[in-house]
């Protein structure tokens, strides 16, 4: 058995220390994995099998490495932070801003030496040292390691600007001739004027590459919006009941059993049974469900969950990691936290990218001298060719999107458990679907009653229901809920009844109170009821109308009054007086979902081990495109295999099977992606452990939602890398060729991180379509 340990990872500041980490990590014994995110600022690390992981001894390597880092016990739902302070995020930026600015204003109206150099000395150098201190601790620390790093690229290129303009004051201040300006022009020495220098380039890289960080910080911050949310679903403190009545006790101290009262428009703390009391409760930001729900006694209630208008009393059945918000919570961290395939090949590019930089603008310093510029002019091409190429945008674009997809999609319901899922989603063609639970409501209803002899009507109706009820009541079968269901919907009250009797693989008798006192009667099969009533019980039309039901896979219960004795000892004679259908209804939403899959070139495929009659008729009503019937859990997951290798042909493209996570395990395995739907009945537990989506409400409308936000979020991927790509691709020749200096690269590096967040904050906005064609 693996073993997962999650860490918070600080001090990393761009790509390439995503590779280091993940080395220092990879040198513990038992690691088989480690995963580093950078826009999540996490690390993953998985054990080889059978292995034990030292947390400390993880968390000493990545110190080594240069960073700080902390454990997340398993079960812990996810880092909990307090906000960052403003200082923290914009402080360092703001003053580094301050104190360059003076010193470029004037270089843009052409006044170089507006200011003298001691004064430019005394503003550029704390900026330089003391604000931009941590570019030389990550330098340092990134040197020792033997790798490249971004601010050894920040480091070097503002070190040259301040070292080089010392040097040029220096031999101005010295009198030891005359020195280069911005544009290789000499200036006399003597002059009482002071030398143009490039204080104003190194300070000014160094704010804007700060700025950028802050903003950066920033946007990372929304993306994990979602997850505070979440968070913050947690109430402070409780109300419990015990001996001494109503106590207010700390959340940390509610135990499974405890009993609480939710009060009208408090948050529920805990997954919890009512015991008393009935209310409306909002599920919104667990489930996506944009109605409040009723709950009454007897039905659970999830923590997180708003109370509507009822006082509701409750028995707490799991707290802390062990409650439906925590595996919520822990679902999307490790979604976010987890690494796409395509950025590994990221993370290899980023790798190499930093000394490929350093070799590069070498040679553009080295190139420039020897066609002729001044030392000073060639050196600047040099730093310009350091500063705008930073591999952050590369580290970014790929988690970003992930974080914002995964985070948008769960404030739907739709819980992605890991990138690989997602980037799979996106590639979906064939979509197979179980029928009971997903398609279908998965509980029989009473579809129609039928009454026969001298009273079809309405009052036969409601004498019919209110026997079948009264037959049922206390029963725990399916039928008997639905019998129940339809006669509290229809207001009929249930008659007395006594000696009721369950007969086993045929139905149930009982007597019954009436106007006219007391009768027997069954409710029953139809072997049982052919039995009792003989061949010739039903007319030719009954019988046609018996076949209809039977082909829309409707199981018929016979209703039956004795009226006599019959022909032999101890036998008596019935007579029929109600036929009742019960079926499976197809949910609100399944046909619109299959509608829209089908808009979008995607097949789908019914696969369910109901009845051929049943299973045609909901492919029939809902238009679906294949219909396998009476499959056996078991061989699900072949008819899978085969939708598989029917897109064989078809590179890149996927099978997804959705089911109730109850029998669909072997089917949800097999599929490239398994899409799990929560339902009323349980299972939801099941769901989340056996799939890479999770739709935490029975709506089918949430598949076509899935795949949607995979594809958007798959786009956001593509569109990332490609800026972040294009921005070196572009940056690093223009700086090299002289087209920009050191304070735009600095500006244009900093704008690629942002650009790709801001790309990626996008997908926040997301939400599912509601029609076909519309948003």
């Amino acid at each position: 058995m693996t073993q997962h340990i999650l860490l918070s990872i600080r001090g990393m500041t761009c790509a390439a220390c995503v590779g280091r980490v993940e080395r220092a990590l990879g040198k513990a014994p038992g690691v088989a994995r480690a995963s580093v995110n950078y826009a999540t600022e996490t690390a993953t690390v998985e054990s080889t099998p059978d292995a034990s992981l030292n947390a400390e001894q993880l968390v000493a390597l990545v110190h080594k490495a240069g960073y700080e880092a902390q454990v997340h016990s398993p079960g812990a739902s996810a880092p909990e932070e307090a906000p960052p302070t403003w200082w923290a995020v914009w402080g360092p930026a703001s003053v580094a801003l301050a104190l360059s600015l003076p010193l470029m204003l004037p270089m843009l109206w052409g006044q170089h030496d507006f200011w003298p150099a001691w004064w430019q000395f005394a503003v550029a150098t704390p900026v330089q040292f003391v604000l931009g201190a941590r570019f030389y601790r990550g330098a340092w620390a990134a040197l020792k390691d033997g790798s490249g790093h971004m601010d050894q690229l920040v480091a070097l290129g503002t070190t040259a600007a301040w070292g080089l303009s010392c040097w040029l004051w220096w031999q101005a201040s010295a009198g030891q001739g005359g020195h280069q300006g911005h544009e290789g022009m000499a200036m006399p020495t003597g002059t009482a004027h002071p030398p143009m220098l490039y204080f104003e380039s190194s300070a000014m890289v160094i704010a804007l590459v700060l700025l950028g960080k802050a903003l950066e910080a920033r946007a990372k911050r929304q993306t994990t919006q979602a997850i505070r949310a979440l968070q913050a679903l947690r109430p402070d403190v409780v109300h419990r009941l015990g001996p001494q009545g109503e106590v207010e006790v700390p959340l940390a101290q509610v135990l499974v059993g405890d009993v609480l009262r939710i009060r009208p428009g408090e948050r529920i703390p805990a997954d919890a049974l009512i015991t008393e009391g009935q209310s409306h409760v909002d599920e919104a930001l667990l489930t996506g469900e944009p109605l409040p729900v009723r709950k009454a006694q007897g039905m659970r209630v999830t923590g997180g969950s708003i109370n509507g208008e009822g006082v509701l009393t409750v028995r707490v059945t799991a707290v802390g990691a062990q409650t439906m918000l925590a595996h919520i919570i822990q679902s999307v961290v490790e979604a976010q936290a987890g690494k796409a395939p395509i950025q590994r090949l990221v993370d290899r590019v980023s790798a190499v990218f930093v000394p490929t930089v350093l070799v590069i603008a070498l040679l553009t310093g080295l190139a420039w001298w020897w066609h002729g510029l001044p030392v000073d002019v060639a050196l600047m091409r040099a730093v310009a060719v350091l500063v705008i190429a930073c591999p952050c945008a590369l580290g970014l674009a790929t988690p970003a999107a992930i974080m914002a997809g995964t985070g948008a999609a769960a404030r739907q319901g739709i819980l992605i458990k890991d990138p690989q899922a997602l980037e799979s989603a996106q590639a979906v063609r064939t979509v197979a679907f179980d029928k009971t639970g997903t398609l279908t409501q998965g509980q029989p209803t009473l579809l129609a009653l039928e009454c026969q002899g001298d009273q079809p009507g309405p009052e036969g109706r409601q004498q019919a229901l209110a026997v079948a009820a009264g037959m049922q009541t206390g029963s725990e079968h399916p039928l008997a809920r639905a019998v129940l269901r339809a006669a509290g919907s229809e207001g009929v009250q249930a008659l007395p009844a006594r000696q009721v009797q369950a007969v086993a693989g045929r139905g149930m008798s009982a007597e019954l109170q009436g106007a006219e006192g007391w009768h027997t009667w069954r409710l029953g099969s139809t072997a049982w009821a052919r039995l009792a009533l003989g061949d010739a019980a039903l007319s030719p039309e009954q019988e046609a109308r018996l076949a209809h039901w039977a082909s829309q896979g409707a199981s018929v219960s016979w209703l039956m009054q004795q009226v006599g004795a019959g022909p032999g000892p101890g036998e008596c004679s019935w007579r029929l007086t109600a036929l009742l259908a019960f079926g499976d209804q197809v949910k609100p939403g399944a046909a619109q979902a299959v509608a829209m899959l089908k808009a979008q070139g995607i097949r789908t495929v019914l696969i369910s081990g109901d009845n051929q009659g049943a299973a045609q008729a909901i492919g029939l009503a809902l238009g679906l495109d294949e219909v396998v019937a009476e499959v056996l859990p078991g061989d699900k997951a072949q008819h899978i295999r085969r939708l598989q290798a029917n897109l064989a042909s078809e590179h890149g493209h996927r099978v997804a099977m959705v089911g109730d996570g109850l029998n669909d395990a072997p089917a949800l395995a097999a599929a490239d992606v398994a899409m799990a739907m929560a339902n009323p009945q349980g299972g939801t537990d099941v769901a989340m452990h056996t799939a890479g989506i999770t739709l935490m409400r029975g709506d089918p409308m949430l598949v076509p939602a899935a795949l949607d936000i995979a594809r958007q979020t798959a786009a956001r991927i593509r569109q990332n890398l490609f800026w972040a790509f294009a921005y070196n691709v572009v940056g690093i020749p223009l700086a090299a060729m002289g087209g920009l200096n050191p304070m735009l690269a600095g500006a244009a590096m900093a704008m690629s991180s942002v650009s790709v967040l801001l790309n990626a904050l996008r997908l926040t906005r997301w939400r599912p379509k509601q029609a076909a064609g519309a948003r």
